[in-house]
């Protein structure tokens, strides 16, 4: 492979390094529709006017097909499959190392640079996908164990499926959002006194509104209705992956759920970032997850052991006084399962999956509650405050709270494999009146 030193200069500690090339969608002010691009460094290479100014003459291959970088989605792009992605992605690193074989495409030709290299601080970042489908699991066994010790005790925590399939539900995808864009509280049923003898809800505002740090991993392949993904091709079916921020409603999920599971509690808002991590760049970063002790059946079983990815997880809560302290810090590798296998488990019914559809992981939590990525699992469902920076207190989000996630892969300043910020501010509800 071209060398992972870049002609450009890109600062130490991006997230963007040479070693990532990750895709998504942008606008400009000059230039409003939105295309594809990647970003590299501090920069939006826009894809749509290096393919139309010869930026791929090197690259045969991806000719023909040039038209998916002027969409406004990844899902063209998307569907062209994984060998595609990945010569695209490599081509991209050798036009940007510092001893690229094409100098001429776009290192000696100061035009093009000015036309396509776009700071990241001028351009829009968009939902980098149209979703179609979006399913939401439940992945992560010590957060799935934390909560239900809080609801069920120690002894009933974990549902006696829970480590024979991917527990999941069918997610609302109009209410996916890109980084950056505001939440708003959620009004709905909720019970005030779980306790009282007779069961009447009250509506009103959210009151434990929450965090949910997750994985999102977008697909790229499809499947006939009928027809399941087997668990060996599940992973060529995968494109890429962003951070997640599946905000929840505990208190209107907890009346609610029993007996069909969430509803109302989880389709206010999703928060994903904005660009995508290819499945190659992350392959350096597969690792074991963690040991499930059943055995799974074969549909299941996957032949690698490296199933999940190390990447080093933050949650940063900034208040609306200003004051900002890391809540969570956690490796995502602490999931039971592994995308390939939601995506095997999903289809083997024969549900059909279209390029742009979206498998979130559910909440990642370590084994302490500094690595927890819920605040049920930090306050104890509210009974005990976490104490912020400044000396404020939270059981639960409050209006004007900022959540930012964040997640790198690697340790070398020069190669980080990262995917830059997932963010979403609350909003108070709005005051509904029935007369």
């Amino acid at each position: 492979m071209a060398s992972l030193r870049s002609w450009l200069s890109i600062p130490r500690g991006s997230h963007f390094s040479l070693a990532n090339i990750p895709f998504g969608v942008i606008s400009t002010a000059s230039s409003s529709t939105p295309r594809v691009a990647v970003a590299i460094g501090d920069h939006a290479l826009d894809l749509e006017a290096f393919a139309a100014n010869n930026g791929f003459s090197g690259l045969s291959t991806i000719q023909p097909h040039q038209a998916v970088f002027s969409q406004p989605s990844l899902n063209a792009f998307a569907a062209l499959g994984r060998p595609i992605h990945s010569v695209v992605r490599k081509y991209i690193q050798t036009v940007f190392s510092v001893d690229t074989t094409y100098p001429d495409v776009l290192k000696n030709n100061s035009a093009l640079q000015k036309q396509a290299l776009i700071p990241l601080k001028e351009i829009k970042a968009h939902l980098p996908f149209k979703i179609g489908d979006y399913t939401d699991f439940f992945a992560g066994m010590n957060h799935a164990y934390n909560c239900g010790v809080i609801f069920r005790g120690p002894q009933n925590a974990l549902q006696p499926n829970y480590k024979h399939l991917p527990v999941g539900y069918h997610g609302r995808a109009s209410s996916v959002v890109p980084s950056g864009t505001p939440i708003r509280r959620p009004n709905g049923q909720l019970l005030l006194d779980p306790t009282a003898e007779k069961k009447v809800p009250t509506f009103s505002p959210c009151k434990k509104l929450d965090i949910e740090l997750e994985l999102g991993a977008f697909v790229c392949g499809s499947n006939k209705q009928g027809v399941p993904i087997p668990i060996e091709e599940a992973e060529h079916n995968l494109f890429g992956v962003v951070l997640m921020n599946d905000w929840s409603a505990r208190d209107i999920q907890a009346w609610e759920y029993v007996p069909l599971g969430p509803f109302n509690a989880k389709n206010f808002g999703t928060t994903i970032s904005t660009w995508v991590v290819l499945a190659d760049a992350l392959e350096p970063f597969k690792t074991k997850g963690l040991e499930n002790d059943s055995e799974v059946l074969p549909y299941l079983k996957e032949k690698d052991e490296k199933t999940v990815y190390d990447i080093n997880l933050e949650v940063d809560l900034k208040t609306s006084s200003g004051n900002t302290t890391t809540v969570s810090k956690v490796n995502a590798r602490n999931l039971l399962w592994s995308f390939p296998q939601m995506l095997a488990h999903h289809t083997i019914t024969g549900c059909p999956f279209q390029p742009g559809d979206l498998l979130g992981s559910g909440t990642i939590s370590g084994n302490s509650p500094a690595e927890y990525g819920s605040f049920l699992e930090q306050s104890n469902n509210g009974k005990d405050a976490v104490t912020l920076g400044g000396g404020e207190k939270r059981t639960f989000l409050e209006d004007g709270d900022e959540v930012t996630i964040r997640g790198v892969c690697g340790t070398d300043e020069e190669a980080l494999v990262g995917f830059g910020e997932c963010i979403g501010r609350i909003e108070p509800a709005l005051t509904l009146s029935f007369a």
